[in-house]
C-alpha cells in the first residue's frame, strides 16, 4: 500500500525477507517453490535478487552451501513447508559439518492454525535445530527483518555454519506498518569476526617455528573461509616450511611451488618434531589425531574453541581467524635473527624424496592404457585438463577418492567437494552455484555414476539458466566404495547385493536435456573428448566406463571408518 506521495505505508512479510536479504549482501536465492513462500520471490523481484529454481529442495541447500564456499558470502535457499524443508535437511547437516555459512528459509502453515494439521506443518525446527547454528520461527511480520539479520550473525559466528527461519504463512502475507518493522542497517548488525588469537600464543608459536628443525603444517577449510591464502603462503616460503592441504584448503599454494607436498603426508606427520594443524579438526580424516607422532608438538588453530583439543591432546591451541593469526606469527618471528629457514634445507629435501618416490611408484597407473580404464588415468587426464582458471567439484565415493590423491588445483578456491559428512549429491548443485557467482570460471566436476544419480535431474537447471560447465562420470555401475567393504567383510557371492547399479549412458541422457555428450570407453579417447566438451559451450556429461574392480588405496584401507 503506498501514501498519496507515493511512498510505502505498509509492508508485507515476504518484502521484509528480501530487504533483509538484500541487507546482508545477498543476490541469489536458490529455491523450489511452494504455496507458503511465494511472497519473498515478489520480495525479491522488487529487490533485484535472481531467483534460481531447481527441481529438489536438497539442490537448493546444496547450492546455497556452494555458493557461499565460491564467494565468502553467506548463501540462501528458500524453500516450502513439510517435505520441502526435509528434503532441504541433506544439505544443512552438509553445511553444518562443513562449516558453509548459509540461511535456509522454510514456510510454515500459518500461526492461527498452530497444531490444527495444516498442510505440511511439522516442527521444522525442533528438526533441524541439533544441524544448525541457530534455528526458530519467525513470530510476528513485525519481526521478519531483524530474524534473518539475527540468522546471518549467528551463521558467522566463530566457526560458520546454516541457520534455519520458519516463517509461517500468515506472518509472510500479512503486511505491517513501514515504521513498525525493524530492518537493520547493511554494515550495522555485525561485529568483525577476524579473531587475532592469544598474543601470548601468537609468541610462543613463532618461537615454536623459529627452533623447529622438522616442522610442517597441514592448511585446512578454514584457511580458504578466512581468505588466508596470502598469509600462509608467506608463512611457509618465508619459514621454509613443508605445508600439505586438504578441503577448501587445496590450492593455497600452486602445485609447482616447492613448499607444496601431497603424497608424502604420513612420513611428515610421523617424524616432524612440530606440527600445526590449521583449521581442520581431528576427526576421521585425520585418524582422529592419532595420526600425528606422539614425540612431535601438536599446534591446532581454529576459529572454533570447541574444536581445539577436541579427541587428541595438544600441546597450543588458538582460536582465531587463520588469515589474522598466520599474519601475527610470521611477523612475530621476524624477531629473531634467524628463523631457521636455512637449517630446514635438509627435511624438505627428505621429504621431496618421498613425495619423488610415491609419485614414481604411481607413474604407471596414471598412464596405463588398460582397458576398462584405470580410475587413476581417469583422474590424471582430469589433472592434466585444468587450466588456471578451472574450478573442480569432486562428487563421489571411490572415483572421487582417487581425485584426491592426484588432481591438484591451480589456485586457492579453485577446489570443491563435500566435506566431512560424505555427502553424495553435491556436484550439480555446487556446479550451479559456481556457474552463477563466477561465470569467468571454468568448472570441471567429476562425478561417481551413483553420486550423479541423485541430483542430477537439475542438469536440466544447468541447461535452463545457461550455465556450461565439463561434467565427467567415473562409471562402473556400483556404488563400488561400499562393494569393495562388502566383499572384502561377507566375500564375493555378497559383494554386490544393495551396491550394483545398471549401466546407465549418461551422454544420453545429457543430450536429451539440451546438453552435450559423449561415451568414453579407451583411455585414449578421455582428453579428446574433454576438449570437445569444453568447446561445446554447453552443460556436458562425459561418460567414462572404468573398471569396477580397481579400488583406491583409501576405499581398501577403509580409511573413513578407522
Amino acid at each position: 500500500m503506498t501514501d498519496d506521495k507515493g511512498g510505502d505505508t505498509t509492508i508485507s512479510g515476504g518484502h521484509l525477507v528480501a530487504k533483509a536479504l538484500k541487507a546482508e549482501g545477498v543476490d541469489v536465492i536458490f529455491t523450489l517453490c511452494g504455496g507458503h513462500i511465494i511472497d519473498i520471490y515478489d520480495g525479491c523481484a522488487d529487490e533485484g535478487i535472481d531467483v534460481i529454481d531447481v527441481r529438489h529442495e536438497q539442490v537448493a541447500a546444496h547450492a546455497a552451501d556452494g555458493y557461499a564456499r565460491v564467494t565468502g558470502k553467506p548463501g540462501c535457499a528458500v524453500v516450502t513447508a513439510g517435505p520441502g524443508t526435509t528434503d532441504a535437511v541433506t544439505g544443512i547437516a552438509n553445511a553444518y559439518r562443513a562449516e558453509s555459512p548459509l540461511l535456509v528459509i522454510g514456510g510454515q502453515g500459518a500461526l492461527s492454525q498452530h497444531k490444527m494439521g495444516s498442510l505440511q506443518d511439522l516442527p521444522h525446527v525442533d528438526m533441524i535445530g541439533p544441524i544448525s547454528k541457530f534455528a526458530a520461527t519467525v513470530p510476528h511480520t513485525e519481526r521478519v527483518a531483524d530474524l534473518v539479520s539475527m540468522a546471518f550473525r549467528e551463521s558467522l559466528n566463530g566457526a560458520p555454519g546454516p541457520s534455519f527461519l520458519e516463517i509461517p504463512r500468515d506472518i509472510l502475507d500479512a503486511s505491517v506498518p513501514v515504521e513498525s518493522a525493524r530492518v537493520p542497517q547493511a554494515g550495522h548488525y555485525r561485529a568483525s569476526t577476524r579473531q587475532g588469537g592469544d598474543p601470548a600464543a601468537i609468541e610462543r608459536l613463532a618461537e615454536l617455528l623459529v627452533r623447529s628443525e622438522r616442522p610442517s603444517i597441514l592448511l585446512g577449510n578454514q584457511v580458504w573461509t578466512t581468505r588466508a591464502t596470502e598469509s600462509a603462503a608467506e608463512l611457509v616460503r618465508t619459514l621454509n616450511v613443508p605445508a600439505f592441504m586438504n578441503g577448501g584448503g587445496r590450492g593455497t599454494l600452486p602445485p609447482a611451488d616447492p613448499h607444496h607436498f601431497q603424497l608424502s603426508r604420513r612420513h611428515a606427520f610421523s617424524n616432524s618434531d612440530l606440527i600445526i594443524i590449521v583449521g581442520t579438526p581431528f576427526d576421521f580424516r585425520m585418524g582422529y589425531g592419532k595420526r600425528l607422532s606422539t614425540d612431535a608438538t601438536v599446534v591446532q588453530i581454529d576459529l572454533s574453541y570447541a574444536t581445539v583439543g577436541k579427541n587428541r591432546d595438544i600441546d597450543l591451541g588458538i582460536v582465531g581467524d587463520a588469515d589474522v593469526v598466520l599474519s601475527s606469527v610470521l611477523q612475530a618471528t621476524s624477531a629473531y635473527g634467524d628463523n631457521g629457514a636455512q637449517g630446514r634445507k635438509t627435511w624438505m629435501e627428505e621429504l621431496r624424496q618421498a613425495e619423488n618416490k610415491a609419485l614414481e611408484k604411481r607413474a604407471p597407473l596414471l598412464t596405463s592404457d588398460a582397458s576398462p580404464i584405470h580410475p587413476y588415468r581417469l583422474v590424471s587426464e582430469i589433472n592434466d585438463f585444468l587450466t588456471e582458471d578451472s574450478i573442480y567439484i569432486g562428487d563421489g565415493g571411490d572415483v572421487v577418492t582417487f581425485s584426491g590423491q592426484v588432481v591438484q588445483p591451480k589456485a586457492p578456491g579453485h577446489w570443491l567437494d563435500p566435506g566431512p559428512l560424505g555427502t553424495l549429491g553435491v556436484g550439480i548443485p555446487f556446479v550451479m552455484a559456481t556457474k552463477y557467482a563466477r561465470p569467468d570460471k571454468e568448472v570441471v566436476a567429476l562425478f561417481g555414476d551413483g553420486a550423479f544419480s541423485l541430483t542430477g535431474w537439475d542438469f536440466e537447471t544447468l541447461v535452463r539458466f545457461d550455465m556450461p560447465f565439463i561434467g565427467i562420470i567415473g562409471n562402473n555401475s556400483s556404488m563400488n566404495q561400499i562393494r569393495y567393504g562388502q566383499i572384502a567383510k561377507y566375500g564375493a557371492d555378497r559383494g554386490e547385493i544393495g551396491n550394483t547399479l545398471g549401466d546407465v549412458r549418461y551422454s544420453e541422457f545429457a543430450k536429451m536435456l539440451g546438453g552435450y555428450g559423449e561415451e568414453v570407453r579407451e583411455p585414449g579417447e578421455i582428453g579428446p573428448a574433454l576438449r570437445r566438451a569444453r568447446e561445446s559451450g554447453k552443460p556436458s556429461l562425459i561418460n567414462v566406463w572404468i573398471d569396477p574392480e580397481v579400488y583406491a588405496p583409501g576405499t581398501m584401507n577403509q580409511t573413513m571408518y578407522k
